[in-house]
């Protein structure tokens, strides 16, 4: 009876804090079919058990109000509920949110869809070590307009490479990510990093916890 009762109690609370349209969930047989060998690579050392399958609402370029789904890890889900159901309360534009298998698990054609994702077993550009994309702990929004900018062996590196005309930031721009900005100010209250404010390397459209 106690144990009925504590999970009334917390069925309470999920529906409390998120509305209709905003859900978490594992990842089931149907999700892992459309991940495996994709973004969820052979060589992935992320446990199913700790990643999440979110669904959640968001308004469009076009206005108009369209389903979004992502897989995160667990210990940011709830984080991310709130973050795009106030998002969406709010009326902030996001073009798309889709699995990055979408693409192949292709980040560049992705980011060049203006796609916002986040889990994909990855490593770092031009680096060895695992993307916290790769352990479901970032989030990259409207990523055409917010690029990633770094130099590599003396050269400007581009992702996604048709960013050109967002790289100056200090033009004014639908869609740009930067201390005003809502996106912007809702992550960092719930304790993500922005890649705006790295030093050596630029990354406007990322988030990370």
């Amino acid at each position: 009876m106690k144990l009925i009762c504590a999970v009334l109690l917390l069925l309470a609370l999920c529906n409390v804090c998120f509305a209709e349209g905003f859900s978490s969930s594992a990842i089931d047989d149907e999700i892992f079919a459309r991940i495996k060998g994709k973004s969820y690579k052979d060589n992935c050392p992320v446990p199913l058990e700790d990643l999440r399958y979110l669904r959640v609402l968001h308004v469009g370029f076009d206005g108009q109000t369209h389903e979004g789904e992502m897989i995160c890890n667990t210990s940011i889900a709830e984080d991310l509920l709130d973050i795009f159901q106030k998002l969406y309360e709010a009326g902030y534009q996001i073009e798309k949110i889709r699995l990055v298998d979408e693409y192949d698990a292709d980040d560049e054609l992705s980011m060049r869809d203006n796609n916002s994702s986040c889990f994909n077993f990855r490593f770092i550009s031009h680096t060895t070590t695992i993307s916290k994309h790769g352990l479901g702990l970032a989030v990259d929004i409207n990523t055409l307009y917010n690029p990633y900018v770094k130099m590599v062996d003396g050269k400007f590196n581009l992702e996604p490479a048709t960013a050109g005309d967002y790289v100056d930031r200090s033009r004014d721009f639908p869609h740009k990510i930067d201390e005003n900005d809502l996106c912007y100010k809702l992550f960092t209250e719930h304790g993500f990093e922005w890649g705006g404010n790295w030093k050596s390397v630029k990354d406007y459209q990322h988030f990370e916890k």
